[in-house]
């Protein structure tokens, strides 16, 4: 499983989280850090990436259009970089689970 930190996430998340999701990657390593949610979603789609982002958008787009790509919302409201880490840490089997199913489109955590 693959996911890709939206513009709204720290890229320091990249380094702080590679042990645990060796194949993760932010929208600014890959040259998309002013692209518009659309673009974001379709190089998601076509490099089978899970976007993770603090923008209700997205969790919007999984409603319109289904996966892929799925998506993460981390709807905690303003943090900091470690919490959103330590939350992503705690949810690590239930973001596993999700990346696995085939129905899922949305989790959201909280």
């Amino acid at each position: 499983m693959k996911l890709l930190l939206d513009q709204n996430l720290s890229p320091r998340l990249c380094d702080r989280l590679r042990d645990v999701w060796p194949g993760l990657v932010h929208v600014r390593t890959v040259g998309l850090a002013t692209a518009d949610d659309p673009v974001v979603w379709e190089y998601a789609r076509q490099q089978d990436l899970i976007i993770v982002s603090k923008d209700g958008d997205f969790s919007g787009r999984a409603f319109l259009f289904g996966a892929p790509p799925k998506v993460i919302w981390v709807a905690v409201g303003n943090c900091s970089t470690r919490q959103v880490e330590q939350l992503l840490r705690r949810r690590r089997a239930q973001i596993d689970d999700f990346a696995a199913s085939e129905d899922a489109a949305l989790l959201v955590l909280e």
